[in-house]
């Protein structure tokens, strides 16, 4: 049964993706009266995208190397994840009615396998808890304290004050969704620190010859590990027009910003055989090729299709079976730069975790939380983003109720 505050506070969210959603169902559970507001005409709108082909809410494997996915700088959203683990989503879920699988991969999905019937359920619920959503309300910046400016559709501005705000504005990808990251100037020019916002979990960009990209544009790159600086992530590539993309390339989004801010270029290093040794490509290799072409002879001793021997020759084959053995286990790509914000899948960075206190409220606004990926962190795919997104909500939310309460 919940149970009523002393006194039933104004709450406003702002920004009506997962991360204002789940904030606002917490905080009307407790019987305070929740505005959302949202800049677009209806909620949710990249939540229902990322649902189209299948909603991975979050991943079955062990919460140690979940955890762990999210880098070695990230302990405030692994404390997060801690304080509202997989289970607790999933639970969720299914109380919406939204029945939940675990795929082969591990990663969790509604059996819908689509966001939209979830978002119905999940609305109705926040209806009953008597959530208002004012859509087409663009968040502009702050007043005085918990003040907040609005842009309405017809340009007009107008500003509204509550006793407690949580803003989930999102990061920059998918602009027209929603998130176009237009929140960062106000927060710089209220002296709030911001870790620019970058892509994350997009593709890389690659000169390829114009021969290679009109013959395998749109192939794929199956069982294969990269590697950049020492780190080696393994799984699979798209060939796009203008470089690579996929879960492999995702995975080590990180490291190839990295390297890209630190070098201008980056050579990640394409293993295609990464289940045989080297030693056992030699031994293929020195076979006799016969009157076989060299991508019929890559197909026939180490099973190379043909976009994979094509990559080989972009980068250049070498002569003899050691040497081209080398090249198998060890592609050169050399990346010029990452996808543009606009299509990435999420972002990095964000509001700087020292702006913070631990319950995710601004020092400088008290009553002021923040949740999502509005927040400096990043997730590789897999249910690691809705997860976090979701986790930080229920911190942000949590410290926002034990805050109001401290008012009474």
């Amino acid at each position: 049964m919940t149970v009523a505050p002393k006194t039933s506070r104004q709450v406003a969210i702002v920004g009506a993706g997962p991360a204002g959603l789940f904030a606002a169902e917490i905080i009307a559970a407790r019987g305070h009266h929740v505005t959302v507001y949202e800049r677009m005409a209806s909620p949710a709108r990249k939540f229902l995208l990322a649902g189209r082909g299948g909603l991975n809410l979050t991943h079955s494997e062990d919460i140690a190397a979940f955890l762990d996915r999210y880098g070695d700088d990230a302990s405030n959203v692994r404390a997060a994840v801690e304080r509202f683990p997989p289970e607790k989503l999933i639970a969720w879920a299914n109380g919406l009615g939204a029945e939940t699988f675990v795929g082969s991969s591990g990663r969790v999905f509604p059996r819908a396998m689509k966001a939209s019937p979830l978002l119905r359920a999940w609305l109705r619920r926040l209806a009953d808890l008597g959530v208002t959503i004012k859509t087409r309300h663009r968040w502009t910046g702050f007043t005085l304290s918990r003040g907040l400016q609005f842009e309405l559709a017809d340009k007009s501005q107008i500003e509204i004050d509550a006793d407690a705000v949580l803003l989930a504005l999102g990061g920059a990808s998918w602009p027209k969704l929603g998130s176009d990251g237009s929140w960062v100037e106000p927060f710089k020019q209220a002296g709030i620190d911001v870790t620019p916002l970058a892509p994350a979990n997009c593709g890389v960009l690659v000169p390829w010859s114009e021969i290679f990209r009109t013959r395998f544009e749109g192939s794929a790159l199956k069982r294969i590990a990269l590697t950049i600086d020492g780190t080696t992530r393994r799984g699979e590539a798209i060939v796009t027009r203008d470089g690579l993309e996929g879960g492999a390339v995702y995975a080590l989004g990180p490291y190839i910003r990295a390297a890209l801010g630190r070098d201008q270029t980056a050579t990640v290093l394409v293993d295609l055989k990464p289940d045989m040794t080297h030693a056992d490509l030699v031994a293929r290799l020195a076979r006799p090729r016969g009157k076989d072409t060299m991508t019929n002879f890559l197909r026939k001793a180490v099973h190379l299709d043909a976009a994979a021997a094509g990559l080989l020759r972009e980068a250049g084959l070498p002569d003899g079976a050691d040497a081209l053995a080398t090249r198998i286990k060890a592609v050169p790509i050399q990346t010029t730069g990452l996808a543009q914000i606009e299509r990435a899948i999420s972002t990095a960075g964000g509001v700087a975790w020292q702006s913070l206190t631990g319950g995710l409220m601004l020092s400088t606004r008290p009553g002021v939380f923040l949740a999502g990926e509005m927040l400096d962190w990043e997730a590789p795919t897999g249910g690691y983003l809705l997860q976090a997104t979701f986790a930080t909500s229920a911190v942000a939310a949590n410290s926002l109720l034990d805050w109001l309460l401290a008012q009474d």
